[in-house]
């Protein structure tokens, strides 16, 4: 199979990395500068330092429609904000697309932020498109260890392309065709992150963390159907899975802004030194906007509103959860 990755950060650098060994791959990035740097020195300095790009791995810079052509599947490797882009610029061609972008794009004019299966049925309703997500570090991938991913279209075919595409020795690929639950998982997920890194960083304990945790779960569930997603999908990879990585592993950016921010960093100071994209914080206003609209009660992820906007501090916005009326699970 002919694969092009487009965009070479951390994820698609590791994605690209992990199917080289099984497919023709090619690697796109945006930076002709960087493009031209990867292919010389066969590694990704800025986003994976150390490890290896295969020398199968073909780079690729240009229009990315060009870049495209000719393979059996384009995968979207960009953060949230440029895939409304880069799905105009691929909307006439013929192979299918899937996309590794986990979040909510900012409302315009007032209108609710759309997930990405939303974006796309907007700019490239005819493309053959789904999302390949779950609980990962691009540097686990990139290594090789043992990781799981869903692939969700309501495309057959191209769930069935994702697969046959990415599952292998170290990488397992379920289908799943609630595309809705998997990409809202996706994106509540890095929110909710970020409160677990707060408490964390406030030393609140191990009950704390399992109590955001698993109300933080139900929170996401509720958004997901409010939206039309199966209960079902968020006990399983993208959602439980992707949660709890996401809010307890070391290599979470949305749970360091959450320590950073409880050790008295401004957000600005923590998303600079973070030297990545924390897509919870670009997307967590729009999350609580999308729940307000659907009068949808997400307490965890307005207290972390509240929190990015400085409208509390962080032992505020603790206080502010612990103090709330008593109700049922």
């Amino acid at each position: 199979m002919k694969i092009c990755v487009l965009g070479a950060g951390a994820w698609g650098t590791a994605l690209a990395i992990n199917a080289a060994g099984r497919h023709a791959v090619s690697l796109w990035a945006r930076d002709d500068a960087q493009s031209q740097a990867m292919a010389l020195h066969r590694e990704n300095a800025r986003y994976l330092p150390g490890v290896e790009l295969p020398p199968s791995v073909l780079m690729r810079a240009g229009e990315a429609s060009v870049a495209v052509g000719g393979v059996d599947l384009a995968i979207i490797a960009t953060p949230m904000a440029g895939l409304r882009g880069l799905l105009l610029e691929l909307r006439g061609v013929s192979c299918p697309v899937a996309w590794l972008c986990k979040g909510v794009e900012p409302g315009q004019g007032g209108a609710d932020g759309l997930l990405a299966h939303e974006i796309q049925a907007q700019v490239a309703p005819g493309l053959a498109a789904g999302v390949l997500s779950g609980p990962s570090f691009a540097q686990e991938v990139a290594q090789g260890r043992p990781t799981a991913l869903v692939a969700a279209s309501a495309d057959a075919g191209l769930r069935e392309a994702l697969v046959d595409a990415f599952h292998g020795p170290s990488l397992r690929v379920y289908a799943n065709d609630d595309i809705v639950g998997v990409e809202v998982g996706g994106a509540v997920k890095n929110v909710l992150a970020i409160a677990t890194g707060l408490a964390d960083g406030l030393a609140l304990g191990l009950n704390a963390r399992a109590a955001l945790i698993t109300r933080g779960l139900a929170e996401m569930t509720r958004l997901g159907v409010a939206l039309g997603a199966r209960a079902d999908t968020f006990m399983g990879l993208s959602g439980l899975g992707d949660l709890v990585l996401t809010a307890t592993g070391d290599l979470s950016r949305n749970r360091k802004v959450g320590l950073l921010l409880a050790e008295g960093k401004t957000l600005e100071q923590a998303v600079e030194s973070l030297g990545h994209v924390a897509e919870g914080v670009y997307c967590a206003r729009t999350v609580v906007q999308r729940a307000r609209h659907l009068g949808v009660q997400m307490p965890i992820a307005e207290s972390v509103v509240a929190l990015l906007d400085g409208r509390v501090r962080p032992a505020e916005a603790v206080a502010e959860l612990m103090g709330r009326e008593p109700g049922a699970e």
